[in-house]
């Protein structure tokens, strides 16, 4: 180590709006009596999640421990057994991911309401980030727009019927592309949000994407309404996504069914195969309640607070 390797990235002034909006997070749940909980960073179980990778950490007490890609299925088995209306502040790993916009341990803010709608979840979920920023004006000006919509306004391209080959050709993908994303049609879709959907959303409010495929919610409840689609959101700030959520899937058989599904999707493209979370599932036996829940990435909330582009830029260490 030489120079002034030793320094955090982030000075005192960044603290002092990360210190800020956290407090008015607190004051945003504690004014609607949801509780605030806390649940362990370790697990025994990986996430199959085909598209998230786990951090694994040595043990002399398991065989192998991992760090939580996300509180949610702990937040869940609290549901289960009677917790109500929950949030959690903490801290989360993913690993493989490190740039702008990503960074192997970032802050999460995840809460669950139950008996809400999706309505309900999107528009809880538009003011806490407008009062989290202090910027309740924000909360007024927000678009909603379903995935449909979205990329049919934007690319001129229907998600649910479009060819991979229309994809690709919309994507402006080359042949090395292309072979690398082969017919993963999701894959696809989640390169055109990104890079020509998204693009296009106001840069200075929020916008809420809904009714993603089905494809894309492997823990989100289907439409009612229409079984293609999933109780599912984003927000937005600009092409910046802020927050994930969905009304909750609560049959665990099903569950199992996606879980497996993702397994077999890990192994076909030669990634490590995990175990299904067996303790999550028995929650779900048990009986989780109706509810729906949402993932606020903190950091990225802090971006948009300061007008800093780079997530290195709010936070103080890396590694």
């Amino acid at each position: 180590m030489t120079g002034n390797a030793w320094q955090p990235v982030a000075g005192p002034a960044v603290a002092k709006h990360r210190a800020g909006m956290l407090r008015r997070a607190r004051d945003f749940f504690a004014a609607r009596s949801i509780l605030e909980v806390d649940t362990s960073i370790l697990s025994r179980f990986a996430v199959t999640d085909p598209h998230t990778e786990s951090l694994s950490a040595r043990s002399t007490l398991e065989a192998e421990l991992y760090l939580q890609t996300s509180p949610e299925y702990k937040m869940k088995r609290l549901l289960a057994a009677g917790f109500g209306d929950i949030f959690q502040i903490c801290k989360v790993f993913r690993d493989g991911e490190l740039g702008r916009n990503h960074l192997p341990e970032f802050t999460m803010v995840e809460w669950y309401r139950l008996d809400f709608t999706l309505q309900d979840i999107m528009r809880e979920t538009i003011e806490f980030l407008a009062e989290s920023l202090g910027r309740s004006d924000l909360a007024a000006g927000a678009a909603f727009l379903s995935y449909h919509e979205a990329f049919e306004s934007a690319v001129q391209l229907n998600p649910s019927s479009a060819t991979i080959a229309d994809l690709c050709a919309s994507a402006g993908a080359d042949a090395a592309l292309g072979n690398a994303i082969g017919d993963d049609r999701d894959a696809w879709l989640d390169l055109l949000l990104a890079d020509k959907v998204a693009a296009k959303f106001p840069a200075d409010r929020f916008t809420v994407l809904y009714h993603y495929p089905s494809s894309q919610a492997v823990l989100a409840r289907r439409c009612p309404a229409d079984a293609s689609v999933a109780d599912r959101f984003e927000v937005y700030f600009g092409s910046l996504e802020l927050a994930n959520g969905f009304v909750e899937l609560t049959d665990a058989g099903e569950q199992i069914s996606r879980f497996e599904r993702d397994r077999s999707l890990r192994r076909d493209t030669g990634k490590t195969t995990h175990r299904i979370d067996r303790e999550f599932i028995a929650a779900l036996q048990a009986g989780l309640p109706p509810c729906a829940g949402v993932a606020v990435g903190f950091d990225r909330l802090l971006l948009v607070y300061t007008g800093e582009t780079d997530l290195r830029a709010v936070t103080n260490f890396i590694y």
